[in-house]
Parts: C-alpha cells; sequence; structure tokens
C-alpha cells in the first residue's frame, strides 16, 4: 500500500493531537511536584518541560499550516459533533504549559494562562451555543470527551491564582464544577443505556478521573487547604482511578488510535492530587501511593510516546478515518 503523502497527512493532521501537549504537561507538573517532594537528587521536570514547550510549538506550526492550506478540513473538525470536544485541547494546553513554567519563568507563565483562558472561554460559550442550538448530535455522539470543552475551565485557577484577581479563578471554577455532574450523569446514561463507545473511544473513559482531581487541585489552590469539599473531589477522582484499573483487560486489548493520549492527563491528576495529599497531610499512606502513580504514569506516558512515534512512521495517523 503506497503511504500517503504529505500533503494528504496534512489534510487528516486531528487537533486531538493536542492532547499529547495535556499528557506531557501533566507529567511535567506532577515530577515538578514529585521533586519537591521526595527530593530524587536529580530534575527530570526541566528536560520535561523543554520537550513538552517544544512539542507544544511543533504541532501549532503544523496545525497552523493545515489551517492555512486546509481550511475546509479545520472547520470540518470544529463542526463535527465529536471531533468539536478536541478542539479544546489547544487552550488546555497553554493553560497547563502555564502552570507547568509558573515558578521559572512567571511572565511567560502569565501570557500562556491569559491567552488560554480567553481562548478556552470563547470555545466553551462555542460549544455550549452548538449544545443549545443543535441539530446533529445523537447520543451516540456522546463520550468523556464531552468533558474537555466546558468542564475543562476548572484547570484556569490553577496559574490564575497567582496571576489576576481571584475573582476570575472562581469564575471559571464555578463554570467548569457546574456542567461537571451534568456532563457525569447524562455521560453515565449513554454508556448503560446505549451502545458501548466505539474502539477508539473507550479510552476516553480515563476523562472521568480528571473533573474531580482537577477540580480538587484547583480547590486547593483557591482555598489554600484541604477542606471537606476537597477530600470529597480527591475521593471521587480516586474511586474512577480505581474502577479504571480494574479494566486493565479490557483497555489492553484496544488497537492503537491516538485517542490512547486520553491515559495521560487524567492519571497526571490525580498523581498530582495525590503528592498534594502526601505533603499536606503528611500520612505515609498518600506518599506511598503518590510515589506508585508516578510511577504506573512514567510508563504509560514513556508507553504512549513509543507507540506514536511508531504510529507515525507506520502511517498509522493523519490518515482519512483516524
Amino acid at each position: 500500500m503506497k503511504p500517503p503523502n504529505s500533503t494528504t497527512r496534512l489534510t487528516f493532521f486531528p487537533v486531538s493531537f493536542f492532547a499529547m501537549v495535556m499528557g506531557m504537561s501533566g507529567f511535567t507538573i506532577a515530577w515538578n511536584k514529585a521533586e519537591h517532594i521526595f527530593d530524587p537528587g536529580f530534575c527530570l521536570s526541566s528536560g520535561l518541560l523543554s520537550l513538552t514547550a517544544i512539542l507544544f510549538v511543533g504541532l501549532t506550526l503544523i496545525y497552523a499550516a493545515k489551517m492555512v492550506k486546509h481550511p475546509a478540513a479545520v472547520m470540518g473538525e470544529i463542526r463535527h459533533p465529536v471531533k468539536l470536544a478536541f478542539v479544546p485541547t489547544f487552550s488546555i494546553g497553554l493553560l497547563l504549559l502555564s502552570v507547568a513554567c509558573l515558578h521559572i519563568a512567571p511572565e511567560l507563565s502569565f501570557w500562556l494562562w491569559a491567552i488560554g483562558a480567553l481562548v478556552h472561554l470563547a470555545l466553551t460559550l462555542y460549544v455550549l451555543s452548538s449544545w443549545i442550538h443543535q441539530s446533529q448530535y445523537e447520543i451516540a455522539h456522546l463520550n468523556p470527551a464531552w468533558f474537555i470543552p466546558v468542564v475543562g475551565n476548572i484547570i484556569v485557577p490553577i496559574a490564575g491564582i497567582h496571576h489576576a484577581s481571584p475573582e476570575i479563578s472562581w469564575f471559571f471554577f464555578s463554570l467548569g464544577i457546574f456542567f461537571w455532574p451534568i456532563l457525569t450523569a447524562i455521560i453515565f446514561y449513554r454508556l448503560i443505556f446505549h451502545a458501548s463507545l466505539p474502539d477508539r473511544l473507550i479510552p476516553t473513559l480515563f476523562i472521568f478521573i480528571a473533573p474531580p482531581a482537577v477540580g480538587f487541585i484547583s480547590w486547593f489552590n483557591l482555598t489554600g487547604e484541604i477542606d471537606a469539599f476537597g477530600r470529597i473531589l480527591y475521593f471521587v477522582g480516586l474511586t474512577f482511578t480505581l474502577l479504571l484499573a480494574t479494566q486493565i483487560r479490557y483497555f489492553a486489548r484496544l488497537k492503537f488510535f491516538l485517542s490512547w493520549w486520553a491515559y495521560s492527563f487524567p492519571m497526571a491528576a490525580i498523581t498530582i492530587a495525590t503528592l498534594i495529599m502526601a505533603k499536606e497531610t503528611g500520612l505515609t499512606f498518600y506518599t506511598w501511593l503518590a510515589a506508585g502513580l508516578l510511577g504506573v504514569l512514567t510508563v504509560i506516558i514513556t508507553g504512549l510516546l513509543i507507540r506514536t512515534g511508531l504510529a507515525v512512521l507506520r502511517h498509522e495517523i493523519c490518515v482519512e478515518g483516524h
């Protein structure tokens, strides 16, 4: 079979590639926090941050080229009932990079945060409008990736509390936390009473971990303490982590899709949340759990990088239907 040429591959270059930036940013933040808690004697996070920044710039340039050369293909993603949910992975990538470089380059962090927050708010309003005035959505289109555009707003306060008025961070947190239980209920209805998710979307089940885990991190940053509501958020995230861990055989049988990167950021989020619990409570249980989760996250990210690289070389992605 003749491999697709570069023009064809650019046409089918998916916006969901930015989920890699989410995963790598979360991995970077997790290692940075672990280095401060465990003091392993080396600094892996600085190298990871450089790698993630290069990845983000590279993906942005490629997708910008697609916007210029194939605008119809870009609009096709924006108007697609499933692919639309992945468009805000770009703005979330900006927000997470802002968190990752918060203490290293605060001015850069501010601009990444400001642009990311504005772009994500615009995308949130667009997605909400498309839901309200919809004429194309069916129950089969619903999947956990729908959390990304709207519930993703709870990421804003993590860096936002350091860059602007707390009122702005509370605004974004309130927006995201309001839609979390609504979408959870709707998506569970779809999972229980309708056909199973197609194989390419099954990895998105891991996204159930992210809203409560990230919500806990943002809540801690907003309030400065681990209170009752914070614990509820954390333990809901931990429950989803345990649930999905019991399904490991189910996930292992899946063919590789770019959606495998849905494993990465949620696992990074619960790892970071557990690291916060370990530091703030001083309990040995959380310390060991955080170390274990960090180990699992490292294996997942390493595997994803290798498998994605192979998929690129084998022309398994950036082709029609993927």
